[in-house]
């Protein structure tokens, strides 16, 4: 498995490529988790090279999806094929529909990113 860290339209892209396994998953979940200490809030991940996904890959996901809401932030995933693995695994596991995925990086980034580091309103008392 490769994980490759760039950004898209503003976007934090993690483009995850081979197996996401039991094996793999936490390099993964590491990648998420540093974005999120650096105080990003947009990511993508870009799931379209994934040949194998299991159950542990797929709680990895949910995992992810949970923190970057807990901290405000959004996360994409890239999947191009409705009949790719990971597509038909998020299905036959019930939790497709908790995520937001588009076929490719520029569909999923064409809102500009909320992130990071200063866009926040600040809220001030009265």
């Amino acid at each position: 498995m490769t994980v490759t860290l760039g950004e898209h339209n503003g976007w934090s892209l993690l483009r995850v490529a081979g197996e996401l396994d039991m094996v793999s998953a936490p390099g993964v979940r590491r990648a998420v988790h540093e974005l999120v200490a650096e105080g990003r809030r947009s990511l993508v991940l870009d799931l379209s090279e994934v040949e194998f996904c299991d159950s542990t890959g797929i709680g990895m996901l949910v995992a992810a999806r949970r923190l970057m809401r807990s901290c405000a932030g959004r996360m994409r995933l890239v999947l191009p094929a409705r009949e790719s693995h990971v597509n038909r695994v998020l299905a036959a596991m019930g939790v497709r529909r908790l995520f937001d995925i588009h076929p490719d990086p520029d569909t999923a980034t064409l809102e500009r990113p909320q992130d990071d580091l200063g866009e926040r309103p600040v809220r001030r008392s009265a």
